[in-house]
C-alpha cells in the first residue's frame, strides 16, 4: 500500500513539481477534529490511486509558509495540484466520493479528456 507523503515548507514545491501526476494535498492540523475525521479516508486514497496520483498531507501549524502562500484560511482544505498549480480545492470534512471526484477530474484533465 502506498504511503501518504508528509509535505513541509521545504519539500512542498519540489514534491508537487516532480510528481509527474496529480497530487491531492490535505491541509490539516492535529487539533482539528474534522481533519482527524477525514484522515483515514485520505490515507485509503493513497493505496487506491497508487501509480496514478500521489496523496499528501501538510500540517499547517508546522508549515505556515505554504499555508499562507496558498491562502489556506480554513481546515481541512483538500486541494489537487497538477504541475505547479492547484486545479481544484474544497474546504471541510467531505465524503470520500468528493475526494475521488477531485482526483478523477485531475486525471481526466491530464489525459486531455
Amino acid at each position: 500500500m502506498s504511503e501518504v507523503i508528509e509535505l513541509t515548507d521545504q519539500n512542498f514545491e519540489q514534491t508537487i513539481l516532480e510528481a509527474g501526476m496529480p497530487v491531492l494535498v490535505d491541509f490539516w492540523a492535529p487539533w482539528c477534529a474534522p481533519c482527524r475525521a477525514v484522515a483515514p479516508t485520505i490515507e485509503s486514497l493513497a493505496g487506491e490511486y497508487e501509480g496514478r496520483a500521489k496523496i499528501a498531507k501538510l500540517n499547517v501549524d508546522e508549515n505556515q509558509g505554504v499555508a499562507q502562500a496558498l491562502r489556506i484560511m480554513s481546515i481541512p482544505t483538500v486541494a489537487v495540484f497538477h504541475g505547479e498549480k492547484a486545479v481544484e480545492a474544497r474546504v471541510g470534512a467531505l465524503p470520500k466520493e468528493q475526494y475521488v471526484e477531485m482526483i478523477d477530474n485531475a486525471l481526466n484533465q491530464a489525459q486531455g479528456n
